[in-house]
């Protein structure tokens, strides 16, 4: 049995759509054996919160369009849920989203992305610059890596505005948690200075404590799992099944619902 409404997932930084790969890895795919209707949003992978939430916007309606759905319910990973939050709360879609599950979503922002903004403005400009020049050719319409940068940084001028719970539609967060840095090999770095940063259990970019929003269910996933593994991206074999058992678990649960 599917769900109600139709499911978007919706991608943080640095990840999207592009050629043969894929922002949620075989995510989409498995869900939609499973007789889900799921799609992925691609937005910008370095867009702003701002910029990302009209793309995101353009596409729920040309899924509802297409599908003839009221409503669709959102997954969103990471910065996705922050654009997600901003376009119900900004962009007037609230009457069109039905639930949103935020999958280590910063919702209190990001220690490492506050240390990154620290830096000297000659580095931040380098690495913008180089950053913006090749998402640009992978597709984003309107990269913007410093500005990004700054949304989820704890700076004075960093933290995004807050957003509350939107009525009528249920949320639910969830984080994860890397234990130790061998544990994946693209996460393992930043969570070294994580641990430097953080006062919180931390997935590699995002702590516990930000990824806390609405109905907090807990871990996704028993064990250590990070901040990119929970999107299917360079996951060991041994890891993979609980991570698809959880979306499974996930969907399964959101038709329960009636969403």
């Amino acid at each position: 049995m599917a769900t109600r409404y139709p499911i978007v997932l919706v991608h943080g930084i640095a990840l999207k759509d592009f050629l043969i790969f894929k922002a949620f890895g075989r995510i989409e795919q498995l869900l939609c054996d499973m007789g889900y209707t799921v799609s992925t949003a691609n937005t910008d992978s370095f867009g702003t919160i701002e910029n990302n939430a009209e793309q995101l916007k353009s596409y729920i309606e040309g899924v509802l369009a297409k599908t003839g759905a009221e409503r669709v319910n959102i997954i969103a990973h990471s910065k996705g849920g922050l654009d997600t939050r901003y376009m119900i709360d900004k962009l007037d879609m609230g009457h069109r989203v039905a639930s949103v599950t935020f999958l280590c979503t910063p919702h209190k922002g990001s220690r490492i992305a506050t240390k990154i903004y620290a830096f000297p403005r000659p580095v931040r400009g380098f690495l913008a610059f180089w950053l913006n020049l090749g998402y640009k050719i992978s597709g984003d319409k309107h990269p913007n890596a410093l500005e990004v940068c700054r949304q989820l940084s704890h700076a004075p001028d960093g933290v995004l505005e807050e957003i509350l719970p939107a009525d009528g539609i249920y949320m639910q967060s969830y984080s994860t948690t890397l234990e130790r840095s061998r544990d994946d090999f693209v996460m393992g770095i930043p969570l070294i200075f994580s641990r430097h940063f953080e006062r919180d259990s931390s997935d590699g970019l995002v702590s516990e404590e930000s990824s806390r929003f609405a109905d907090y269910r807990g871990r996704c996933v028993n064990g250590s799992v990070s901040h990119s593994e929970i999107v299917d991206f360079m996951v060991r074999k041994s890891k993979k099944e609980k991570i698809y058992a959880f979306y499974r678990q996930l969907c399964e649960d959101l038709t329960a619902r009636g969403c």
